[in-house]
């Protein structure tokens, strides 16, 4: 059956209720228009979403449920390798580049002997995942398949989104965006995090392993004036993460990480609570630039007394490292 056909049929029997049909037909929609623009066809990769539909169809039957630390499955089907197929088509490659690859070879020596890495980042599309991984499979293919994200609930409860959020590595949390929504689940996602930290401690403790997590626990959206503005980021998100390092014991590395990659996959202009939005690509190119290790006890501002203060000024600090690697981007 074509792609049309199964999803007429999914939807018509009640597995993929008419919101999620709706959204998926018109994620459909907009790779075609994509590809058509880059002078390809979907007829070259109709498996995708022949796949995808089939995906969905289970994720509405039998919802996964993620523990706090899911490890990427791979078999017997590999959804790890399907989420970067899905997105490699869209991408412009004459476009796309990865900036301090020297500093990819520093990280990989560190990983290797043991150390972990920790990369404090911006987060702009949901697919920032698979397009890390893109850029560096051929260069730095052990850290592309290795790295843990820091996830939000959506990506592992929206039907769209959970076939490609199984081929990650995650660490599943609420993010402070919807962690008191509802208000009488507050506390029940505070626990849930509270254990997740302490997965992420125990993970640190092994060694060897490298972390994304974006401290603004969003994505970027563009401003009243079009601009793409990235997210501010949290001192409590980035004091949490350097307990969590020094609990461990093990070498753990901090590395500023800017990622371009938000005409790929915009996110919605608002934030919206409901789950399911509407996927819009417009595809493009892609780039990422990692800057040099930062101490985190040593900073501009790191003589300040007050530690509520003293940490806020080093998230800022952090995340204009960030936002200068972007303005490069």
């Amino acid at each position: 059956m074509t792609f049309e056909e199964q999803l007429k049929k999914y939807n018509k029997s009640g597995i993929i209720e008419d919101k999620y049909a709706e959204l998926l037909q018109g994620f459909h929609d907009e790779y075609c228009k994509t590809l058509a623009q880059k002078g390809d066809s979907i007829d070259n990769h109709k498996q995708i979403f022949e796949i995808l539909v089939e995906l969905v169809k289970d994720q509405c039957q039998n919802p996964f449920h993620f523990n706090h630390y899911h490890q990427q499955i791979r078999a017997p089907f590999d959804y790890y390798l399907y989420g970067i197929e899905f997105l490699r088509p869209l991408i412009n490659y004459s476009e796309s580049k990865t900036y301090g690859l020297e500093i990819f070879d520093q990280i990989e020596d560190q990983l290797d002997k043991g150390d972990n890495v920790i990369f404090l980042a911006n987060h702009q599309i949901e697919a920032d995942p698979q397009a890390m991984s893109l850029l560096l499979e051929r260069t730095h293919p052990t850290i592309a398949e290795k790295k843990i994200f820091v996830a939000g609930e959506r990506v592992i409860t929206d039907p769209l989104a959970v076939p490609f959020s199984l081929g990650c590595n995650l660490l599943c949390i609420y993010s402070k965006r919807y962690i008191d929504n509802p208000p009488e689940l507050q506390e029940q996602k505070q626990l849930h995090n509270k254990k997740t930290m302490q997965v992420m401690a125990d993970l640190l403790t092994e060694g060897g392993k490298a972390i994304y997590v974006a401290p603004s626990g969003g994505r970027d959206r563009r401003n009243d004036k079009g601009i793409v503005e990235l997210a501010p980021f949290d001192g409590k998100s980035i004091e949490m993460m350097c307990l969590m390092a020094r609990k461990s014991k093990r070498p753990t590395h901090f590395y500023p990480l800017a990622l371009k990659t938000y005409s790929l996959l915009p996110p919605p202009s608002e934030i919206q609570t409901e789950l399911g939005e509407r996927r819009i690509i417009e595809g493009g190119g892609i780039k990422m630039a990692v800057s040099k290790e930062v101490d985190m006890d040593v900073f501009p501002g790191s003589d300040i007394k007050d530690k509520h203060t003293r940490r806020d000024v080093r998230a800022k600090y952090i995340q204009n490292l960030v936002v200068k690697a972007y303005d490069t981007l």
